[in-house]
């Protein structure tokens, strides 16, 4: 299998998918399925990736690929093909594919109960804390919505400075609980928890997914605290 199918109770009609890095033509460093074209890999080879995802998940049009920034900053999709710079995708249209890469930092699917919106966030500790997911649940027309975490870095490897953990407590209490001390400056994440505090203070407390560790499961993830230089996994969401 070269993708994970989230398993979250969402609409028939509403289909997703998170690729993993087995496969593909990218060799060396980015060996499999990279998707990215930002990491140094051979763009020939990252576009033949971008085509073998788009045939194996048969998707209905070409993904809305972004510039990930680690930013708030969430853009609507329809059918354009114009590069622009976000970290987060919504859209309430029939045969739109929103896609995310991530090689450590979470990748947040979102779908209305009712299936007639999705959207699809890059959210690493940056994203998190600056918006990311409240400026993408602000979009959605329904209140009822359904979240999926996909591989992430696992609480067990993702080691934070103190400034990261006051950085979170000072925009809430409630993230303390996110963090246990390593050293005294040093402290364990869990990327996954932050981000369940996030969606819960914004009423979205159907949470599904989360248990990956893409820094530990080096067959299947590309993981960029583990091997610097490496590839990108790709997350993707789109609606008949």
């Amino acid at each position: 299998m070269t993708w994970i199918k989230p398993d979250w109770p969402v609409k028939t009609h509403i289909h997703a998918a998170v690729t993993l890095r087995t496969g593909g033509f990218s060799q060396g460093k980015f060996k499999g399925l990279n998707s990215a074209l930002h990491v140094n890999d051979d763009p020939d080879s990252v576009l033949r990736n971008r085509e073998k995802i788009r045939q194996m998940l048969k998707l209905p049009s070409t993904p809305i690929w972004l510039e990930q920034i680690h930013s708030d900053r969430v853009i609507t999709i329809d059918q354009t093909t114009t590069l622009q710079q976000a970290d987060a995708s919504y859209t309430d249209q029939a045969g739109v594919v929103g896609v995310v890469m991530t090689a450590d930092c979470l990748p947040v699917l979102l779908a209305s109960n009712e299936g007639s919106e999705i959207a699809v966030i890059h959210a690493g500790w940056r994203g998190l804390l600056s918006g990311v997911i409240a400026n993408t649940l602000a979009k959605f027309k329904n209140d009822n919505v359904i979240a999926w975490l996909g591989p992430a870095i696992g609480p067990d490897c993702f080691e934070v400075g103190e400034e990261v953990k006051n950085a979170f407590e000072t925009k809430s209490a409630i993230f303390s609980a996110a963090f246990k001390p390593k050293s005294q400056v040093k402290y364990l994440a869990d990327i996954y928890q932050l981000a369940t505090l996030e969606l819960a203070k914004f009423g979205v407390t159907q949470v599904y997914g989360g248990g990956f560790c893409t820094v530990t499961d080096k067959q299947r993830f590309y993981s960029y605290r583990r091997d610097g230089e490496t590839g990108r996994m790709a997350t993707l969401i789109w609606r008949d």
